[in-house]
């Protein structure tokens, strides 16, 4: 038996990263999934491995209503309901304050932040039409603390925080759950990314600011997102989990 045996889970951001690693976890832990994501051809090359049975792709903008109401429905429509939404889509556009245009901060917020936001209030009906759900907001530990030219994320993993609180308060009437994941340094292609963006900053010594001291799998996440998914974290909402080697417990002298 699998931890997720019997769910239907919609997973944002699944062609590839922590997506992708979320999506096999939850097939191999016995869910059905749904994912979603504007990476067409990537997207429907995972869903295929995972098989028919087990996975579906979607196009999904988060940014859309309509594309909400689309993946919802396939869900719903192919797996018979929905009990876990994993947010998990989201991007990174690093650029100092001054040199950040307008768009592109609003870009990133109506992403990572907003996209989130419709998540949940789509997911509301038929996970209280299941009887409950679990909804999981992939943050960071940028939601935690600020970093210079990631203004724009920061305020959008920030912002997930508390539209998670809020979130909890208001749906645990309806048996549904949300928390939200802090991850830190995860080798991921928008890791690679940031550690571009930041040339100046040695990586060596990065490390050596954490008691573990290397970056994570995706599937080291993906556990914990599995975890409060499962009902073995059935008394955890509105809380927030940090997978980060340590990073954020204190400065390691």
């Amino acid at each position: 038996m699998g931890r997720l045996d019997g769910k239907v889970a919609l997973i944002t951001g699944g062609a590839r990263g922590m997506g992708k690693a979320h999506a096999r976890l939850f097939v191999a832990e016995g869910a059905r999934v749904v994912i979603g994501d504007v990476l067409d051809d990537r997207g429907a090359a995972v869903a295929d491995k995972l098989g028919a049975d087990a996975c579906r792709y979607v196009h999904h903008d988060v940014t859309s209503e309509s594309d909400w109401a689309a993946a919802v429905d396939l869900a719903v429509e192919e797996f018979g309901h929905l009990d876990v939404l994993v947010n998990n889509a989201g991007i990174l556009q690093p650029a100092p304050i001054a040199q950040m245009s307008p768009d592109d901060f609003r870009r990133v917020l109506d992403v990572n932040l907003v996209g989130c936001w419709l998540g949940i209030r789509q997911a509301i009906a038929p996970m209280t039409a299941a009887g409950g759900g679990s909804i999981i907001n992939i943050s960071s530990i940028e939601g935690f603390v600020g970093a210079a030219g990631l203004s724009a994320y920061s305020a959008s993993k920030f912002g997930i925080r508390g539209v998670t609180k809020s979130a909890a308060q208001e749906l645990g009437q309806y048996g549904i759950r949300v928390n939200s994941v802090h991850p830190g340094g995860v080798m991921t292609t928008m890791a690679v990314s940031a550690a571009q963006a930041f040339s100046h900053v040695d990586p060596e010594a990065f490390l050596k600011a954490q008691p573990i001291a290397r970056f994570a799998e995706p599937v080291e996440v993906s556990r914990l997102v599995a975890f409060l998914a499962s009902d073995d974290s059935s008394y955890a909402t509105g809380a927030e989990f940090v997978v980060d080697g340590g990073l954020l417990s204190g400065p390691n002298y």
